[in-house]
């Protein structure tokens, strides 16, 4: 059974030395939120995740949920986990003080939700979805709404879900059939039924609030005739308490391949009332907030994922023994040498830690852009934020869920044929994992989203704030022979990332299926490129803290290690899908649908 340990050293590094978290949340009026508070809290959120959460993990594993006609029993503990975290105030961290939320920084809570859902992917889930739920009524609720669910969903007392795709339609929602009926109070009756519902329906909380979408008669055809509804389990009295039972109802749970321990749900709504939020047949736009901010959750998953796995993984290689070191002797008390002497092994801890380590710095840089789009006064670096983060989310998502999959397949290799047993533990979290990969928008949605929308769309104006960071960067360090090993690949793989930009560009306009054939690859090279730069970046800090004499020196030089690794042995594989981007979609498309079968 693994043992998980907050990686509270890296966390410190990326958030305080790596992004100057201090200066930043000052700056944005987080006058709280001083090195010593965030310290703090991180280290309670270490002893909740390792003492209390992680060993509900295996247990929510082996017993799944369990559903009944009243509703849903969550496996054993995870009751009186969810008891504990509301206690101790974890949901209210960076909610809006207005109603009962702390108001710290989202770049703070994004690496607490990190150490829940390394340290249990099912449970961390539960009340993950209420930070959707509560961004998208605090952005487009009426004021009366906000107070109704606000400060419930905010200190956990409710849950919150996302109701989106249903049996016949999957990302193409505007297939929907759920409607939507005006009621003669201003309400609305919705009836229809949502399929794959995360914490749809569970004992851990007293009300759920689901964020719906669907249909108004009368509305447009496809998605501009979209709207969103509030559609609580208990209907609020006006006071803000639990009145009677709402037509929404759990039909069943599905038997997943994964995160057995949180219910994925269909839910029935018969009649159901349900609160409009914002306009009618905007509703799309208005679920974007909720899709945004889990689309960085979900990225988030992929980091935890490869950190859970690589210290797993490392554990297991430290202490198995098995055959001679080919260059010699490692072990020679012993009948054989550990694992981790052996080059293939390195091989795969090292793509685990860059992979965890490069994308726990993307993150808290993603979440430090959406700290400016909350509190930052000027309107320029605002724009220009949301400007970075409008591109380097669907990057983030699909990119560091697709690699920490990666690095939960790599966990089960290092064990060998003790990665494939359950009682390892390995096996799980890349059962667990996979769901991340298509989760808020499979790999490719997010490749289209990314490339087709975003890149095309703007004509590439949308890479300029991020490429002018990237290229400053290069610039100011490119004199400094330490780091030339790691500015100048940057420099010409940036190059080539608008290169490919300009050629898929022209391929397009005389066809367009050249989009959908460059656009996975288009991301993930852009994902190699990104996530390049911030170990350079990450090198960069530990060469400056080596050259000051630290007491740390190991910590830093494992970092510039690691940063090389990545650069040698990560970085090239762009050049893969920059070849697959090159050589164009003739081949995807030649074969004739029909020519598919045996």
């Amino acid at each position: 059974m693994l043992e998980y340990k907050a990686p509270i050293r890296d966390i410190k590094f990326v958030m305080q030395e790596l992004l100057g978290c201090e200066a930043h949340y000052q700056r944005l009026g987080y006058q709280d939120a001083t090195v010593d508070m965030v310290d703090a809290i991180i280290a309670e959120a270490a002893k909740l995740t390792e003492q209390v959460i992680a060993p509900l993990n295996q247990v929510g594993d082996q017993q799944g949920c369990t559903w009944h006609e009243n509703g849903v029993t969550t496996p054993d503990g995870f009751k009186e986990a969810y008891k504990q975290y509301v206690e101790g105030g974890w949901p209210t961290l960076s909610q809006s003080e207005e109603f009962g939320g702390q108001g710290l920084p989202h770049s703070l809570n994004i690496n607490i939700s990190e150490l829940f859902s390394s340290a249990n992917h099912s449970f961390s889930m539960y009340p993950g979805l209420s930070h959707g739920a509560l961004a998208t009524i605090e952005a487009h609720g009426t004021a009366t709404q906000k107070q109704l669910f606000m400060p419930s969903l905010v200190e956990g007392n409710w849950t919150g879900t996302m109701c989106l795709t249903e049996p016949h339609c999957g990302t193409d929602l505007g297939m929907l059939r759920t409607k939507a009926e005006l009621n003669e109070d201003g309400s609305y009756s919705l009836t229809g039924t949502k399929i794959f519902i995360s914490a749809g329906e569970h004992d851990l909380s007293d009300n759920i609030v689901h964020i719906v979408i669907a249909r108004i008669p009368g509305s447009p055809e496809g998605n501009k005739g979209i709207s969103l509804f509030i559609v609580p389990k208990f209907n609020v009295n006006q006071d803000g308490s639990i009145a009677d039972r709402n037509g929404v109802n759990c039909g069943s749970i599905e038997h997943k391949m994964g995160i057995n321990g949180n219910a994925t749900c269909v839910i029935n709504f018969d009649g159901a009332t349900g609160h409009l939020i914002g306009k009618p047949n905007r509703g799309l736009k208005c679920m974007f907030t909720f899709m945004n901010a889990a689309r960085i959750g979900v990225a988030n998953e992929g980091v935890a994922a490869a950190e859970a796995s690589f210290q797993g993984a490392l554990a297991y290689a430290k202490d198995r023994l098995q055959m001679r070191s080919i260059s010699g002797v490692k072990n020679p008390d012993g009948p054989a040498d550990p694992i981790i002497v052996h080059p293939d092994v390195r091989r795969m801890l090292l793509t685990q830690k860059s992979i965890a380590e490069g994308g726990r710095a993307l993150i808290s840089y993603l979440a430090q852009l959406v700290d400016i789009g909350h509190a930052e006064q000027n309107v320029d670096i605002k724009i220009d934020a949301e400007t970075k983060l409008a591109l380097l989310t669907p990057i983030a998502k699909a990119f560091l869920s697709e690699l920490g999959f990666e690095a939960t397949s790599h966990g089960v290799q290092v064990f060998g044929g003790h990665g494939f047993i359950k009682e390892w533990g390995m096996e799980q979290l890349m059962r667990d994992t996979k769901i991340s990969c298509i989760y808020e928008g499979t790999t490719g949605v997010q490749a289209l989203d990314l490339l087709a929308r975003k890149i095309i769309g703007t004509q590439g104006e949308i890479l300029k704030p991020f490429s002018k960071d990237v290229t400053a960067f290069c610039q100011q360090n490119m004199a400094v022979p330490e780091m030339a090993e790691f500015i100048q690949p940057i420099m010409a793989y940036a190059k080539q990332w608008h290169e490919l930009t300009v050629s898929i560009g022209a391929k397009a306009l005389k066809n367009p299926d050249e989009i959908g054939g460059a656009s996975v690859d288009y991301l993930m090279f852009a994902g190699y490129v990104t996530l390049a730069y911030f170990w350079a970046k990450m090198a960069k800090v530990a060469l400056q803290n080596i050259a000051e004499g630290s007491d740390e020196a190991p910590f830093y030089e494992a970092k510039i290690k690691t940063a090389q690794f990545f650069i040698q042995r990560m970085l090239p594989r762009a050049k893969g899908h920059a070849a697959c981007i090159e050589n164009g979609v003739d081949s995807m498309m030649a074969l004739d649908k029909d020519s598919f079968a045996f």
